[in-house]
C-alpha cells in the first residue's frame, strides 16, 4: 500500500515545484515578463498556494534570488577547496565568481532584474551577507601569511566586491559573454595582483 505524504511534505514538494518555475521563468523572461498567472500554471498549484508560501511574485522572486547567491557562494568554497595549492586561493576564487555569474540564471536574476526589484539597498544587504564575509576572510588569510600588504580588510572588501560586481555586470551585457569573462576576469586578477606585498630583498 502507497504511503500517504505528510503535510510538510506535500509543502515542500509545492515550495520546491515554485521555486525550480520562478527560476526558470525569471531567467528566461525577466521579472516583468512573468506573470503570476504563469507562475501557478506552470508549476501546477494553485495562486493560494503560492501566497500561502511565498507571499506573492516579488517574494518568490527574492527566494529564488538568494538560492541563486548561495549556489555561487558555495562554488567559491568549492573551488578554493579542490584547487590545486600551488594556485593563489584569490585567483581560484574569483574565476569560480565571475564563471557562476555566467550561469543566465545569475544574470538576469541576481545582476539585471534584482536591484530593482528589490531595491537597491535590499539587493546589497542580501548580497554581502553571502560575499562580504568570504572576501573579509579571504583578505585577512592573505594578510595573515604575508601575501598581501597588511590594511585594513572590510574597506578593501567592499572595494573589491564593487568592482568584481561591476565585472559581473558589464559581462552579463556584453554582446560577446565569453570574451568579456577573459578579459574582466584578467582584469580582476590584475587587480588583486595589485595588492600583494613588495618581496623582501636581502
Amino acid at each position: 500500500m502507497r504511503k500517504r505524504r505528510t503535510q510538510a511534505e506535500r509543502s515542500e514538494t509545492t515550495q520546491q515545484l515554485l521555486m525550480s518555475t520562478g527560476r526558470r521563468l525569471f531567467t528566461e523572461l525577466g521579472y516583468e515578463g512573468t506573470s503570476t498567472e504563469a507562475l501557478v500554471r506552470e508549476a501546477g498549484v494553485t495562486r493560494g498556494a503560492l501566497y500561502h508560501h511565498y507571499d506573492g511574485k516579488r517574494a518568490l522572486f527574492q527566494a529564488v534570488f538568494e538560492q541563486v547567491e548561495q549556489g555561487i557562494h558555495q562554488q567559491i568554497l568549492d573551488a578554493i577547496a579542490a584547487a590545486d595549492p600551488s594556485r593563489p586561493y584569490w585567483t581560484v576564487g574569483i574565476e569560480a565568481f565571475l564563471d557562476g555569474c555566467m550561469d543566465p540564471a545569475a544574470q538576469r536574476i541576481v545582476l539585471l532584474d534584482a536591484p530593482s526589484v528589490l531595491g537597491w539597498d535590499t539587493w546589497r544587504e542580501i548580497d554581502g551577507g553571502y560575499f562580504l564575509g568570504l572576501v573579509i576572510a579571504l583578505m585577512n588569510k592573505g594578510m595573515d601569511s604575508g601575501e598581501f600588504t597588511r590594511q585594513p580588510a572590510e574597506p578593501l572588501a567592499q572595494m573589491l566586491m564593487g568592482a568584481l560586481t561591476e565585472a559581473a555586470l558589464a559581462i552579463a551585457r556584453a554582446p560577446d559573454v565569453t570574451q568579456a569573462r577573459a578579459e574582466f576576469g584578467a582584469a580582476a586578477i590584475r587587480l588583486v595582483e595589485g595588492l600583494r606585498a613588495p618581496a623582501q630583498s636581502d
